[in-house]
């Protein structure tokens, strides 16, 4: 009990914080945007059941109705097609020590600024070890790119005639990361953990692939990464206990040193 109860001082005394990483979730929050020959993502809808009144006198309560991959969200490998068959690969099934981990968080605002369809490379990724150290097995590794900054929802989600634009992971990274780094999985401030054009690589979308396939995991649409460091923040990503889902909205929070 001495490190618990030391954790729960730290935060007390302000030593320790705690980040939330989560974008606010509501009838605003952007979705993905698919071709129309595939079935779109509803984005959030609420209504009232009751707000003390002759429904409910003395509780406010309320419907809501969006699909799994909405705002800050969790991606399980049973989201691919290249996880379908994995053990354990549902939020329902996902052992729950498997949602905690250290965060490695990489830092690509200004390659991001000059393109916004940056992928990381694995070069990337060894020059950040040569700085911070070698990324531990179950870890979260969180591409910084100040997406999140884009507030405005045309701008978020970057939309052009030739489809969306924003940054991502190149298909030898994710394979880094997932196979020999044996991390937890991936987050990132964009939309989806895809690059914007990654539905026109060979092969397509393939973070998810490499990911999933590999029974890792994925968060989306994360923000205040500028407020973590580069190592030594522990990150908490839970999804809801759907049965059978394929992802869920969740709370994203990362203990940090203050």
């Amino acid at each position: 009990m001495t490190v618990l109860a030391d954790f729960i001082a730290a935060l007390d005394r302000g030593t320790l914080k705690v980040v939330d990483l989560t974008q606010p979730l509501g009838p605003d929050t952007p979705v993905i945007g698919l071709p129309p020959m595939f079935a779109p993502s509803p984005g959030v809808s609420m209504e009232v059941i009751s707000r003390y009144d002759d429904k409910g006198p003395a509780w406010y309560w309320n419907t809501i109705t969006m699909g799994e991959h909405t705002g800050t969200h969790f991606d399980a490998p049973v989201h691919w097609v290249s996880g379908k068959d994995l053990p354990n690969n549902r939020c329902d099934t996902i052992p729950p020590r498997r949602f905690i981990g250290p965060a490695c968080v990489i830092d690509v605002t200004a390659e991001v600024a000059r393109d916004e369809d940056f992928l990381l490379m694995p070069e990337h990724v060894t020059a950040w070890e040569k700085q911070h150290g070698r990324i531990p097995p179950n870890a979260w590794v969180l591409l910084r790119t100040g997406w999140s900054k884009r507030t405005n929802r045309e701008r978020f989600l970057n939309v052009t005639p030739e489809g969306p634009h924003s940054p991502g992971f190149h298909r030898s990274t994710s394979e880094l990361l997932a196979k020999d780094r044996d991390i937890l999985g991936v987050g990132v401030e964009t939309v989806g953990t895809d690059a914007g054009q990654a539905g026109r690589f060979d092969p397509p979308f393939p973070n998810h692939a490499t990911m999933h396939g590999n029974g890792k995991f994925g968060l989306a649409s994360l923000c205040n990464l500028d407020q973590l460091p580069a190592t030594g923040a522990v990150v908490i990503a839970a999804p809801l206990k759907i049965v059978d889902g394929s992802g869920s909205p969740l709370r994203v929070l990362a203990i940090a040193p203050a």
